[in-house]
């Protein structure tokens, strides 16, 4: 019996193109790994790898930083209510679509 297996796409960048991306230094972003703002792979040969989504990411944190001048620490602290806002909103939607009509 042949077993066929389509490809899968991993949807991850590495280190260099995800900086590219996001608009940074590759050693920002390094630094943003290590103060946890930023989650990574690291592989056997210890090279980084990102999400797709890390960029978009990236630039909340940046405008966080550069325009309201918030620290890192508050940064994470913003990022985490953020995730908790979305958390809640997708919570309360699935609430009011499974919610029956008054009428």
């Amino acid at each position: 019996m042949t077993s066929h297996h389509l490809p899968v796409r991993v949807a991850r960048a590495d280190l260099t193109a995800t900086a590219v991306a996001a608009g940074i230094h590759p050693d920002t972003l390094r630094k943003f790994v290590e103060l946890g703002l930023v989650t990574a792979h690291v592989d056997t040969s210890g090279r980084l790898w990102f999400a797709r989504t890390v960029p978009a990411r990236v630039h909340t944190i940046v405008r966080l930083h550069s325009d309201l001048a918030v620290n890192y620490a508050g940064i994470a602290l913003v990022l985490d209510l953020l995730a908790r806002i979305e958390q809640l909103e997708q919570h309360r939607t699935i609430r009011l679509e499974g919610d029956t009509p008054w009428t």
